[in-house]
């Protein structure tokens, strides 16, 4: 398929709510990498269907349809940045988290990833920083919210249903563009 949209290009700034989860979705999928693109290293790391029973190493993982849900959820693109926001937050969300747990993800993503995945020192802080925004916020934890049962939902809706505090992520994100004003995916965020 061909497309017009570039990876790097794509996002839905979090105050574009009205859209439903579906749609949100569709225009996700034009872009999205397939589970077979995601380097192997990143699915032993991320996706539950490696982890060995009894040994969570990261809370937080979930496969790849849910992780392009939690992106549109919390209004992030696809670039390095969202990514490290996206997986801390995720992570967070399960109030699960030790410090041990965030160093290791951090230090494994920042070498041993492959360099379009890799964390560089601005991607680690924003990691972090969502780790401890998922921990303090009231949102349920992302990786076991039904998404299947809010697609036909609005962005804003869903967020609402699933306690997500859309006030404790714009004050993040505005906080997250003045520390990285190079960063296009902290540009990006907010819409002006």
């Amino acid at each position: 398929m061909t497309n017009d949209i570039n990876y790097k290009d794509w996002h839905i700034p979090f105050q574009r709510d009205q859209i439903t989860l579906a749609d949100a979705k569709s225009s996700l999928n034009q872009v999205g990498a397939e589970d077979d693109e995601i380097p192997l290293i990143v699915q032993l790391i991320e996706n539950p269907k490696f982890v060995i029973p009894g040994l969570d190493l990261f809370h937080g993982a979930v496969e790849l349809h849910h992780h392009d849900l939690i992106h549109l959820i919390l209004g992030r693109g696809l670039l390095t940045m969202d990514e490290a926001f996206t997986i801390g937050f995720t992570m967070g969300s399960t109030k699960k988290v030790t410090t041990t747990e965030e160093k290791l993800y951090a230090w494994i993503s920042s070498n041993f990833y492959p360099e379009n995945y890799k964390f560089d020192e601005q991607a680690i802080s924003v990691f972090k920083d969502a780790v401890h925004l998922g921990a303090i916020s009231n949102v349920q934890p992302l990786d076991s919210v039904n998404f299947e049962s809010y697609m036909d939902k609005s962005l804003k809706d869903v967020r609402q249903l699933i306690g997500l505090e859309s006030q404790l992520i714009l004050t993040y994100y505005q906080i997250e563009q003045q520390r990285y004003p190079d960063s296009i995916a902290s540009q990006r965020l907010l819409e002006r």
